[in-house]
């Protein structure tokens, strides 16, 4: 019997995947506060999830894809990241736009659009903000890259990601042009949760919260 993966599924089990990233069991709270429901409703959905085979519940624990639903959350993000590419690429979108628009479409492409973007895209393997993108087998390479809120003064590397779910941060960080691919060197850190300086492409200094600077990932030099 084939089954049926709903959108409202699908947004579940890409959720799920991405904060197993973080912890695992992943707790239900977690995955309400993410999808920004009630608690109460997590529950009926994740026990779905489990009859179909794609999750695991442990009660009190928290949830865990099977084999078969972690790859149905990257065939999601699969699309996801592809759309977000095809739309900047083909359609002149800025890298803060893509993301709500590829949130509705993900849903709406079949395999085979996806995969003659991918063809037309000469097969890219990270998406738009620097994050991998799944193979057409499910398979993904991991996230690379050091939370630049995670360093200290002196240490320097390359911009790898940044998260893309905020098109404000997306557009402050544009504007003072860190992206995947620039150079970037902590300078000062302030104490008690001051801001972090950063040194950008060596010619540019600026002042980041630290907020700010938990959603940039940088692959350290040697």
């Amino acid at each position: 019997m084939v089954t049926i993966i709903t959108q409202e599924r699908e947004d579940y089990l890409k959720t799920i995947y991405e904060l197993e990233l973080e912890e695992s069991p992943v707790r239900t709270t977690i995955i309400a506060k993410a999808l920004g429901v009630e608690p109460a409703s997590v529950t009926g959905i994740i026990k779905r999830l489990a009859e179909l085979g794609l999750a695991n519940h442990q009660p009190y624990r928290g949830v865990t894809l099977t084999e078969e639903g972690r790859k149905a959350a990257l065939r999601v993000i699969r699309r996801h990241r592809l759309v977000e590419l095809y739309l900047i690429k083909a359609l002149g979108y800025s890298w803060d736009e893509v993301h709500e628009e590829a949130e509705k479409l993900e849903h709406a492409v079949s395999d085979l659009f996806i995969e003659r973007i991918a063809a037309a895209l000469g097969h890219p393997q990270i998406d738009p903000h620097g994050a991998p993108i799944p193979t057409e087998e499910g398979e993904i390479a991991a996230p690379s890259g050091h939370a630049l809120s995670t360093l200290t003064a002196g240490q320097e590397g390359r911009i790898t990601r940044v998260n893309d779910n905020d098109p404000d941060l997306l557009r402050y960080l544009a504007d003072l042009s860190i992206r995947p691919g620039a150079e970037i060197k902590v300078c000062e850190i302030e104490p008690y949760g001051g801001p972090i300086r950063v040194l950008v492409d060596g010619e540019e200094q600026h002042d980041l919260g630290p907020e700010a600077a938990a959603h940039i990932f940088v692959e350290l030099g040697t």
